[in-house]
């Protein structure tokens, strides 16, 4: 836990919750074990989206769909999510809750390796939603700049790891050390490119919200 358990607590007993739909693909996905955003990343995520008024957004690491929907509710009505995928079962199942929430013609899910899609990709996005398996965020990075708008977003989530960001390598277990190594990587090239201007926050398990700065 990097924050305090009754912070936490008295944090979530200040939110509005989700209804309809939306809140009942969370409580399904937690129910399932599905790894989505945590609660404090949703009410970072919600003034983010409202500070930036993305126009496109892109989405790395779908799962069953539920931060797309959340952050469709929280953006204009002409702005567009992609979202990327490639289990194929959280692919019918994202694409199940997006034709139930009637997001069709706003979403757009591709389905694959998101590098290889990455590298397909045109700019430019002015928000982008890290959410993939971490041990990734370190090679899909250049792509991820090269499709940044100039002044636009990234939120990177999961970036401290419970907290195991700060342990020494040997005291990580063997099978977590290649994540370990690269997340700390990832999160020292954030901090030190010119190019961005980046605030690592302990919210929920650690979001990275980096800015792409003006020339």
């Amino acid at each position: 836990m990097i924050v305090d358990e009754r912070m936490i607590a008295y944090i979530h007993s200040l939110d509005r919750d989700e209804t309809g739909d939306i809140h009942r693909i969370e409580l399904e996905a937690r129910a399932d074990n599905i790894p989505i955003i945590r609660s404090e990343t949703k009410s970072l995520l919600k003034v983010l989206l409202k500070m930036a008024k993305p126009k496109r957004v892109l989405e790395i690491g779908t799962a069953v769909g539920f931060s797309s929907v959340f952050m469709s509710e929280h953006i204009g009505k002409k702005s567009t999510i992609t979202t990327i995928e490639k289990c194929p079962e959280r692919i019918a199942k994202a694409r199940d809750n997006f034709k139930a929430l009637k997001k069709e013609n706003q979403i757009t899910l591709l389905e694959g390796d998101a590098l290889k899609i990455l590298k397909g990709l045109s700019p430019e996005y002015d928000f982008i939603f890290m959410d993939a398996a971490k041990a990734q965020y370190l090679c899909l990075l250049p792509e991820v700049l090269r499709l940044l708008a100039l002044g636009g977003t990234i939120v990177s989530d999961n970036v401290l790891q419970d907290g195991d960001i700060l342990e020494s390598r040997f005291a990580i277990t063997r099978r977590n050390r290649t994540i370990h190594s690269r997340m700390r990587e990832y999160l020292w090239q954030i901090k030190h490119l010119e190019t961005l201007e980046t605030v690592i926050l302990p919210v929920g398990d650690g979001v990275a919200v980096s800015t792409s700065i003006l020339e």
